[in-house]
């Protein structure tokens, strides 16, 4: 993983090149306090602070400094200087008045890089180091930053170097701290059906299991973090399309997600005790794979009959979340790349949010607003759970109807979590199909940040 430690640090009055930021309310008033020769330049490269993400080097002799254009220079965004990072020659820089505050992440993550699979790696430009004046946050933002990468290289990784067990060593090599258990084998199908029917058809090297980590003092408060491990996602007997297949490699982002937000929590130590349980499967096709019109029982007890094999995440979901459940928990969160109906109603950068406690729900919403870090919250709509009506079984795993998929999905999930208990699910893309400054195409972390924010709100520290 990229070292972002040495990316951002405070600023102890070191030399470094200065970059004013502007946008279209503010230029004029600061380009008529600039030297004549620096008013002649902008106007030769005709620079005017209007769009976004341009930027200008002021020469200074044997030094620069730089001018970059802003949505709103009073009101910095997490992506507003990661152009500026991914363009700007080796150095340390500094802004011309404030501290970068949340635009540092931008300015990390702008420098991180995956080139295991490239013979011929970039170009190797230097490192872009942004000092601040707000010491104490430069570790927490580069944890931010390891965390958003952690997410981003899991998903990125392809399929044949990340099954189940290069999975469970992600959690291994990531938690060093937490106390680790992994069931799989005849235990997975004795306690865990539905995880262990979903991966049944893949190979032995690539078994299912139910990897489970805890963290924290026992007096603390608890809570679940559950994540769909998909590691590949071929529909089973239902099988994809082709294109509907080809991205599938990120079908384990909601476990991405818990382990990077399972890791946040422990490295900013907050005074909770961490249940992170993440089921791992491949959902293959082969002699063993689910059928439509099979029944499994369900660890909570339910019989659930198999509508659709490609609906395979909330199956092992509902395995997850009911042994979450027992342990009790004050709250759980759960991650998962689960229905294109999400995507079709909110698009590939809004997760889709079910709550079912309105103090959870106003911590992530809020806290999604401040960092930037969009969430849209969608009903969990009781009439749709008749949807989920089966002839013979007490559910099924799937509508006939595509019709308000994403909350029929929830809908499902909720049978397995008590009403009383507070539960948040994220239905996240976990990709991005284009590419933004400091946000490359490919696997992104989206709703973590908000995540993590609203449970520093909701167990801060002493």
């Amino acid at each position: 993983m990229t070292d972002f430690a040495p990316l951002l640090v405070a600023d102890r009055g070191q030399k470094a090149q200065i970059i004013h930021l502007v946008d279209k309310t503010s230029f004029e008033g600061w380009v008529k306090r600039r030297p004549a020769e620096d008013r002649a330049f902008l106007e030769a490269h005709r620079f005017d602070g209007k769009k976004g993400d341009s930027s200008v080097i002021l020469p200074r002799g044997g030094e620069f400094e730089v001018a970059g254009a802003v949505a709103d220079s009073g009101k910095l965004s997490p992506w507003c200087l990661a152009s500026l990072a991914g363009r700007l020659p080796a150095g340390t820089y500094r802004l011309a008045e404030g501290a970068p505050g949340k635009a540092a992440l931008g300015w990390l993550l702008a420098q991180h890089r995956l080139d295991r699979y490239r013979d011929k790696p970039a170009e190797d430009a230097g490192e872009r180091v942004l000092v601040t004046s707000e010491a104490s946050a430069v570790e927490p933002m580069v944890r931010l930053a390891e965390a958003t990468a952690l997410v981003r290289d899991l998903v990125n990784a392809p399929a044949i170097d990340l099954g189940p067990a290069e999975l469970e060593q992600a959690v291994r090599e990531q938690l060093p701290s937490f106390d680790i258990r992994v069931t799989g084998g005849d235990e997975l199908v004795a306690n865990f059906p539905l995880i262990a029917a979903v991966g049944a058809a893949a190979t032995a090297d690539r078994a299912p299991r139910l990897i489970e980590a805890e963290w924290g003092k026992p007096e603390h408060p608890r809570i679940a973090i559950v994540g769909k491990g998909v590691c590949f996602d071929s529909g089973g007997l239902d099988i994809k399309s082709s294109s509907g297949m080809r991205i599938m490699k990120k079908d384990m982002g909601g476990a991405a997600h818990a382990l990077a937000l399972a890791r946040l929590i422990a490295a900013e130590r907050l005074p909770v005790r961490v249940h992170l349980l993440i089921p791992a499967v491949e959902n293959s096709v082969s002699g063993a794979a689910l059928r439509p019109g099979d029944v499994v029982r369900s660890r909570q007890g339910l019989h659930v009959e198999i509508d659709n094999t490609d609906a395979e995440g909330r199956l092992i979901l509902a395995d997850a979340l009911t042994r979450a459940v027992e342990a009790e928990p004050e709250l759980i969160i759960d991650f998962a790349t689960l229905t294109g109906a999400a995507r079709i109603a909110l698009g590939p950068e809004l997760p889709a949010l079910f709550v079912s406690d309105e103090r959870l729900s106003e911590a992530i919403e809020t806290a999604a607003k401040e960092l930037d870090d969009p969430v849209w919250r969608l009903p969990l709509w009781e009439p749709y759970g008749e949807m989920l009506k089966s002839d013979i079984a007490d559910l099924a795993n799937s509508a006939g109807s595509p019709m308000g998929g994403a909350i029929v999905a929830a809908m499902f999930m909720k049978r397995f979590v008590p009403a009383e208990m507070p539960w948040a699910h994220l239905d996240t893309f976990a990709w991005r199909d284009s590419a933004k400054p400091g946000r490359p195409k490919g696997g992104d972390a989206l709703g973590l940040r908000a995540s993590f924010a609203a449970l520093q709100r909701l167990y801060p520290r002493g």
